[in-house]
């Protein structure tokens, strides 16, 4: 799946308790070759792992460990090297497999609990910065799923819409003198409403920035019949054919993005700003994860690739890197950022990601606290 199908509700599904061993195995992978050739032997040697600790598990009996390695097979049979990405995520139960391929990297792990392993995919999620596109006619309708790096049709809530076709009415004609203008006409009005009412449905399940493509009369009147457009953060005021393809469509919407990119980043830079001044500021890594775990932080903003390993001590957390990392122990987090963004979203707070180098001089990671 794509970290666009993250939604709340599949997330509080993947996080419900489970009957003992839910398996997640995470890896780092690679896009391109000649890096990629060394993933198929790290995903092998993985599923290695992976059946070497359900075998030494006294508490998983041979029926399930059967089932849970038969699972296991068929999805890594069904892994697409041709997607591939930074990082794979495996969740395997015996009743089901999920396969997982992100655009933000993550350790090499294999964990067996009683919920599956989320804070790569909700990092991945937050990074990724998922907005919806509606591109919209008098007569046409359609809701796309964005993220920085593409845009794919979706079919949900209801969308593609299209408009009923009536037939031509010569006696309407007659009376009026002409054919009707298509946005004043009342069936288009009333199609617009449709598209508003099931936006709005759209927008209270999933929310996200919405951006608007279409001509200015659709727009126009889709603001004047609704309510759920209004909000807004960015406007191509051009028209969309019903043939138009996510390339084409990504590429007309590329400075609108980029344009709410900038003044996104700047908004940010206001926020930990006027922290700065009423000193309720955190910066650096172990500052920002004391400031989470007290439920303080507020808001916390993270450069886009920003991966650390560290060794809790003393509840401090002390980088390690090179010959000083030693996995098996358990005071080590190889995945620091991903838990902390995790732990960040789960206490209310807002978590952004900007560009590297953006917040270099505050250890790459910094919050606005609420007190």
């Amino acid at each position: 799946m794509d970290t666009d199908a993250l939604t709340a509700g599949l997330l509080r599904e993947l996080r419900t308790v489970k009957p003992y061993p839910a398996l997640s195995l995470t890896m780092p992978t690679h896009r391109r070759a000649p890096d990629n050739a060394q993933d198929a032997v790290r995903l092998r040697n993985l599923v290695a792992e992976a059946a070497d600790r359900l075998e030494a598990d006294p508490s998983v009996t041979r029926e399930v460990r059967t089932a849970i390695k038969e699972e296991l097979d068929r999805a890594v049979t069904e892994v697409d090297p041709r997607r591939a990405l930074d990082a794979l995520v495996l969740l395997v139960t015996p009743d089901e497999h999920r396969i997982w391929q992100l655009p933000r990297t993550a350790p090499e792990r294999v964990v067996l609990s009683d919920t599956y392993l989320t804070r790569n995919l909700v990092a991945a999620k937050a990074q990724s910065q998922p907005f919806w596109v509606l591109t919209v006619s008098a007569d046409r309708a359609v809701l796309w799923s964005g993220t920085a790096d593409a845009v794919r049709e979706e079919r949900t809530g209801g969308f593609p819409l299209t408009a009923p076709q009536e037939p031509p009415d010569p006696q309407r004609e007659e009376r009026v003198g002409d054919t009707p203008s298509t946005f004043s006409d009342e069936e288009t009005r009333n199609f617009l409403r449709t598209v508003d009412e099931q936006l709005r449905t759209v927008l209270a399940e999933e929310p996200r920035p919405l951006y608007l493509m279409g001509l200015a009369p659709a727009l126009a009147l889709l603001d004047e019949v609704g309510e759920s457009t209004k909000s807004a953060v960015g406007r191509v005021t051009k028209g969309a054919p019903a043939g138009m393809s996510a390339g084409e469509l990504f590429k007309e919407l590329r400075p609108a993005l980029d344009e709410r990119q900038q003044r996104f980043a700047a908004e940010i830079d206001g926020r930990l700003d006027e922290a700065r001044g009423r000193r309720a500021f955190a910066g650096g890594l172990d500052e920002v994860w004391a400031a989470v775990r007290e439920g303080r932080a507020g808001l916390v903003a993270v450069e886009e690739h920003f991966q650390q390993t560290v060794r809790v001590t003393d509840e401090h957390l002390e980088p390690v890197s090179g010959k000083a990392v030693d996995l098996a122990d358990v005071a080590v987090r190889e995945d620091i950022v991903d838990e902390l963004v995790e732990a960040a979203l789960d206490s209310g707070a807002d978590v952004v990601f900007l560009p590297d180098g953006s917040l270099a001089e505050h250890g790459r990671i910094a919050a606005a606290l609420r007190y």
